[in-house]
């Protein structure tokens, strides 16, 4: 027994004693292949899932290394049939590659026969798969590269993809370091990328995923489909590429719902391409329209399955996701894996902060209570209608318009899902309104005047959820959320996290209704954000 600050546990579960000395070292050597699910004060809660193992296989780490970390920084004996069972399913990685033959074309190739011969036999499987070519070897359709890996991955064997890449059109693109210069961290997941081809890169809101985007464009020198949430975040990518690269606006097209321009540089929103006709997605064609050398997916966890469809056809494609978190609701992180690729980089938000290339952040949750009356017709309401109720009580209009107040003169963001509850706190505020229903043109002016200091208060639907960005927001107030969804509590904080000018602290708070689902959901949809090592306090409406 030795004085670890890790305690591993026979359920595949991590403890890290936070204060411990040796915490850091030991953090950083099980990140790469164990996931952090709670992080309170005291004690931080990992777990080891085949997923996370294969993950970092992929990135170049073996058993031998995880099981070292493991037995370097515990504070008790390991049990042994956990390390047994980390060796064999890192195992599992890798004995059946898929590689381009240059006689047979694309191969599904095994180290270990029996395996091959089990996966010849499951259902799903055999159709994506041609002839047999020797006993070790089987044709593969190059069409059906995705769709393989993803049914190879449900089944406990993931393939090792080593069949590469098509350099697609050249197009030369470079970055222009005038007046600023990339981070470590961007360099880093750069290269990190680039190393191993295709995968995800994880950094937080305001951390400038967009600047690693364009590195990799750089890196590439090719054609580049960039795949978005919507209009606004499509023209802000083609403001930051201007700012940032020698493309012109000429080399850049926007595919949304109001242009269809395809130009060497493409900016295409998910809603777009997901839109389908007569039981067809009629601008998938945008894909067969160049010959794209690398497709980037902004907020790669929200990718609608249209696009996992899509992106099984592109595996000859460089792929890289960007996303502030991997967290998926749908449970969908495995085709993540199998379709974009490993995690490649990822960096904790309290890094990033503690670097200062983030602003700190101070979060609260203010809890009003329902008035008699409420919770009478809360408590005989359909199940589906009480968050509505309990997210949009009146007493929380009281609260938001206090915070507001509290905060006179700092850039303010009050975020909500429901409309009618926005129109009613916009009129109150006396403050301008953004949702789904706002033209392009109205919302980009109103983001640039908020940007601009000439506007310091906004009421904002889910619409600002991703992908803006507006450096100066420095409090953001929630009303209410889509349930418990803990990627949108995170996007939400990231509204507020870029650095300040004069380095104060962000401001984030969620108004809740105690003793109702609304006060369950906000605790989990703060899961991710404690994990990543953020606390809320918590107040009563009536201290302040």
């Amino acid at each position: 027994m030795t004085d670890g600050p890790l305690i591993v546990q026979s359920d595949k579960t991590l403890l890290l004693e936070v204060d411990h000395p040796g915490a850091e070292a030991a953090r950083r050597d099980i990140a790469p292949f164990a996931e952090l699910e709670r992080a309170p004060e005291h004690v931080h809660t990992y777990r080891i899932t085949p997923l996370g193992l294969w993950n970092a296989q992929a990135a170049g780490h073996d058993g031998e290394q995880v099981v070292h970390a493991l037995l370097r920084h515990s504070r008790y004996a390991v049990p042994q049939a956990l390390l047994v069972d980390i060796v064999e399913t890192m195992g599992r990685y890798g004995r059946l590659t898929i590689e381009k033959d240059p006689a047979q074309g694309l191969v599904l190739r095994t180290t270990d026969r029996p395996v091959l011969e089990e996966v010849l036999r499951h259902r799903k499987i055999e159709p994506l798969l041609g002839a047999r070519i020797d006993p070790d070897t089987v044709a593969v359709h190059p069409s059906e590269r995705g769709h393989l890996k993803q049914q190879l991955l449900k089944i406990g064997w993931p393939a090792e993809d080593l069949a590469g890449y098509v350099d697609g059109e050249a197009h030369p693109i470079a970055l222009r370091e005038e007046g600023w210069e990339m981070r470590p961290y961007q360099r880093q997941a750069v290269e990190g990328f680039w190393h191993g081809g295709s995968g995800v890169v994880v950094l937080p809101c305001g951390a400038g995923k967009t600047i690693v985007g364009a590195a990799a464009m750089a890196a590439a020198q090719a054609t580049t489909l960039i795949l978005v949430t919507n209009t606004v975040a499509a023209r802000q990518w083609k403001d930051e590429l201007l700012r940032r690269t020698s493309l012109t606006e000429q080399e850049i097209g926007e595919y949304s719902g109001t242009r269809k321009e395809i130009r060497p540089v493409t900016i295409a929103t998910y809603q777009v391409l997901a839109v389908r006709r007569q039981g067809v997605y009629s601008h998938l064609e945008l894909l067969d329209a160049r010959d794209w050398g690398l497709v980037v997916y902004d907020e790669v966890h929200l990718l609608p399955a249209p696009i996992f469809r899509m992106t099984a056809d592109l595996q000859a494609r460089r792929r890289l996701g960007l996303t502030a978190t991997l967290v998926r609701e749908d449970g969908r992180e495995g085709d993540v894996f199998s379709l974009i690729g490993p995690k490649r980089f990822d960096a904790p938000w309290k890094d990033i902060e503690a670097q200062g290339w983030i602003a700190p952040a101070d979060c609260v949750e203010v809890r009003v209570t329902l008035t008699e009356s409420e919770r009478m017709a809360y408590a005989v309401a359909e199940p589906d209608e009480r968050y509505r109720l309990a997210s949009c009580t009146p007493a929380k209009d009281r609260v938001v318009e206090q915070l507001v107040e509290r905060h006179t003169g700092e850039p303010t963001l009050v975020i909500g899902q429901y409309l009618d509850q926005l129109a009613t706190l916009a009129e109150r505020l006396d403050a301008p309104i953004i949702t789904g229903a706002t033209p392009v043109a109205e919302r980009q002016r109103l983001y640039g005047a908020f940007r601009a200091g000439e506007l310091g208060l906004l009421v904002v639907s889910k619409v600002a959820n991703f992908s803006i960005d507006l450096p100066e927001a420095s409090v953001a107030i929630q009303v209410s959320g889509t349930f418990g969804s803990r990627q949108e509590e995170a996007q939400r904080l990231g509204r507020v996290l870029r650095p300040k000018v004069d380095g104060r602290t962000a401001h984030f708070y969620t108004v809740v209704s105690r003793d109702t689902v609304d006060a369950d959901f906000a605790a989990h949809r703060q899961r991710f954000l404690a994990e990543q090592g953020y606390a809320y306090r918590i107040i009563d409406a009536s201290d302040l």
